[in-house]
């Protein structure tokens, strides 16, 4: 079920009550709309703190680029938080054309990761991420699992591979060197990041 607020006073008390409890980390603005999401479950944190630990050795420990579980993706420096969204997982490397304006980034990550929960509008992201010059883009779906991988062509992130579990396949992402694929685990799907020499490899 959704909600729509048509009290103003009652949006702004909303707000603040979010704010002042710590629960607006992952709430995002859309063109002037508030959009509410809710709280990562522990599934998702894990995921989160595994890739970004992945990210930071594969780029962030050879000096390659920066990394951030969570960050604010705007396609503005003024008045940005008029418009602004916020992946779970961003990487960017030493020549992104990104900006780093403290508060947010002004421009798309080399690498997003999404990891879609139930009502978060994760594709419906996918048009503001290609606007903002975002390289590529993984999408984690867990509803049935999956892994999806965009990459920007002509201005678009079209999809370029996608992987159920088991899949036999793999696929690579360009911006940051690593292969990918999705197996069956104890409890939960995991995924299968491997350096393209095949010498490290990590389960998220």
């Amino acid at each position: 079920m959704n909600a729509v607020i048509a009290d103003p006073d009652l949006e702004r008390s909303l707000i603040r009550r979010r704010r002042a409890r710590g629960e607006d980390r992952h709430d995002e603005v859309w063109e002037g709309i508030y959009v509410m999401n809710a709280q990562s479950n522990d599934e998702h944190q894990s995921i989160v703190s595994r890739l970004t630990f992945i990210f930071e050795m594969v780029i962030g420990e050879r000096g390659l680029g920066q990394i951030r579980p969570g960050t604010n993706i705007s396609d503005r420096n003024k008045d940005w938080k008029d418009n602004y969204r916020c992946p779970d997982v961003a990487v960017f490397l030493n020549d992104s054309t990104a900006i780093n304006r403290r508060t947010h980034w002004q421009g798309g990550p080399d690498l997003a990761v999404e990891i879609a929960s139930p009502k978060d509008r994760t594709w419906e992201k996918i048009e503001f991420y290609a606007s903002v010059g975002t390289r590529e883009l993984l999408i984690i779906d867990r509803d049935p699992w999956a892994l999806e991988l965009y990459r920007l062509t002509n201005s678009q992130l079209t999809l370029v591979a996608k992987l159920a579990v088991d899949s036999p396949d793999s696929f690579q992402t360009e911006t940051v060197p690593l292969h990918w694929r999705l197996a069956s685990g104890p409890h939960r799907p995991l995924l299968e990041a491997t350096v393209l020499d095949g010498a490290q490899h990590w389960l998220a």
